[in-house]
């Protein structure tokens, strides 16, 4: 288990590592297109799952500035703009689109069925028409995908076991995603289970989340699962300071919710995904094809936990769900 101060600061470099020969094509520079609603990346502050793809790319013989360029495209948090950024990765006849969930999924595969796509993490890719199937997807998108209703059932089993006493939880979701119905279907299921009363509260842009916690606040619940959602996550400090605000033990699906004052997530190991979605570059650009490249689901999970949110909303959070936590925030 991992303890830090929320004042700690990761800072990063990358590594050298040995060029794969194999990798390499005289006189060649790979061009990748990179989709995303997260803000560009910047040199010597990646985030530590764009840090991981670009480790693993140099593992394998991919040095951007000598044999690599790369195509930054960002929406900067909303959607809206993803298709058009979509089609100029296309103009620019990038050798493969790499995007980190459905929606930039979507945007890509719509702008271009030539292009390979590679997903970092999308959910739910059959569900959501993204692909045939997870074995042979067809098309030229394959990657790695998360099961979302999965997940939305273990975190609300996990919400459950750090607070036994929660009898209604709302969900904060946008109706826009389409990976969300995925979501509540599941959670709808779970809340059956464990006996717990479900409220949907839907927000569509930035401005309805006050309206939401009004809605939330006169249904007094016990606590509160947001949906990942690239809008939410840019508006993570409000939505943060809101719940606080409702004294709402908070459940979500990224790290940074927890880091900026949220009491618990679950989600797979982001770096670890991304260093797989280089494997998957890394043949496409060999020559393999994304239609017979079947999807890969994670295969690590991480458990984190704010104690000291906890401590604020007076609970106390079972020893035996801490010493399983794999990262403790004090």
């Amino acid at each position: 288990m991992r303890r830090i101060g929320l004042a700690v600061v990761l800072t990063v470099g990358l590594t050298l590592a040995p060029l794969a020969a194999e990798a390499q094509q005289a006189g060649k520079i790979w061009r990748i297109g990179s989709l995303s609603t997260s803000p560009v990346p910047v040199p010597g502050r990646y985030d530590p799952s764009w840090l991981a793809f670009l480790q693993r790319l140099r593992e394998l013989g991919y040095v951007e500035g000598q044999n690599l360029s790369i195509e930054y495209r960002s929406s900067g948090g909303p959607v809206e703009p993803l298709p058009a950024l979509a089609s100029e990765l296309v103009r620019l006849n990038v050798d493969v689109i790499v995007v980190p969930s459905t929606q930039p999924a979507v945007a890509a595969k719509q702008a271009t069925t030539k292009i390979p796509i590679i997903v970092g993490a999308a959910s739910d890719v059959v569900e959501t028409g993204l692909v045939e199937s997870l074995v042979r997807p067809g098309g030229n998108v394959t990657g790695l995908t998360v099961s979302g209703g999965d997940l939305s059932r273990k975190r609300l089993e996990l919400l459950k076991e750090a607070i036994p006493k929660i009898a209604r939880v709302a969900v904060l979701a946008d109706p826009t995603n389409p990976t969300h119905e995925v979501f509540w279907r599941a959670t709808e299921s779970a809340a059956q289970i464990l006996r717990i009363t479900v409220q949907r509260v839907d927000v569509r842009a930035p401005n309805d989340i006050e309206g939401a916690f009004v809605t939330i606040g006169k249904a007094r619940p016990d606590a509160l699962v947001v949906f990942p959602e690239p809008m939410l996550y840019a508006q993570r400090k409000q939505i943060d300071g809101l719940a606080r605000k409702n004294r709402l033990p908070t459940m979500y699906a990224l790290r940074g919710h927890v880091v900026e004052g949220g009491l618990i997530s679950y989600a797979p190991n982001y770096a670890d995904l991304y260093r797989r979605m280089a494997d998957y570059v890394d043949k496409v650009l060999k020559g393999a094809k994304p239609a017979d490249l079947p999807f890969e689901e994670p295969t690590k999970f991480e458990l984190i936990i704010n104690l000291k949110t906890a401590k604020a909303l007076g609970l106390t959070i079972p020893q035996l769900l801490i010493l399983r936590a794999d990262e403790v925030i004090e």
